[in-house]
Parts: C-alpha cells; sequence; structure tokens
C-alpha cells in the first residue's frame, strides 16, 4: 500500500480559492503535459504554451476537455505546417528521428518568432502530410 500523505486545507482556505485552483490545476496540468511532450515521449502535445497557461488560469481562455489541444488559427500555424511540407521535400528519403528533428531545429531558428518548441507539432504534421499525400 502507497503511504500517501493526507493533505488537510488551512482555516483561510475557502470555496473562492476552491473555485479558483479548479481553474488553474487544468491549466496547470495541461502545460506540465505539453512540457512532458516537449522534452520525452511521455507528454502529450496540446499546443499550449506559457501564454495559454495564463490565459486559462486567469478565465480569459477556455480550456479544450480531456486530451484535445488548444485550437489554434490557420494563420498562426501556416508557416510551420508550410515548413514542414518543404522539409519532407528537401530531405527525401530520410525518416523522422531525433538527428533530422536537431537539423529542422537549427533551420527553423531564423525564420519565425515562434520557438521550435511551440512549432514542432506543425511541422511534423506538414512532414506527414507529404508522406500521406504521396503514398
Amino acid at each position: 500500500m502507497e503511504n500517501a500523505r493526507k493533505h488537510t486545507d488551512p482555516k483561510w482556505w475557502n470555496d473562492g480559492h476552491n473555485s479558483a485552483w479548479e481553474r488553474t490545476k487544468e491549466a496547470l496540468h495541461r502545460d506540465w503535459e505539453q512540457t512532458k511532450a516537449d522534452v520525452s515521449d511521455r507528454g502529450k502535445e496540446l499546443n499550449q504554451d506559457v501564454g495559454d497557461t495564463v490565459k486559462q488560469a486567469a478565465g480569459k481562455q477556455a480550456i479544450p476537455p480531456g486530451d484535445r489541444p488548444n485550437p489554434a488559427e490557420w494563420d498562426e500555424v501556416e508557416p510551420a505546417v508550410r515548413y514542414g511540407y518543404g522539409a519532407r521535400r528537401q530531405y527525401e528519403g530520410r525518416d523522422w528521428n531525433d538527428e533530422l528533428e536537431q537539423d529542422l531545429a537549427k533551420d527553423w531558428a531564423g525564420t519565425g518568432d515562434s520557438s521550435w518548441e511551440r512549432v514542432k507539432g506543425a511541422v511534423r504534421r506538414g512532414w506527414d502530410g507529404v508522406k500521406r499525400a504521396v503514398s
């Protein structure tokens, strides 16, 4: 049996704290899952960055249900999808792996305002989209 620590709220904790915590907890959980996806294969790609987390925690942006990624406007993701599409044609014959991803991250570094971590999922979608279209 696991030795779980019993948690007791402080005396000043009230329903307002509970309500704010529930909203913030979901935003932080999504941020945690995105961080794990960014640094390992254990997380979930949720299109979540710190801006999303702050807006969601403040109640200024809706939190999508469950494992659904944050919606992105096409204008925001099109440059990264386009880049992935072009990369697939440029690096024909290569498989997506850590080495290729490092090469693509270096190439991306000077092309847009978004970090590689923010766009790599969309780049991969562009890369995979070409693969499906050609197959």
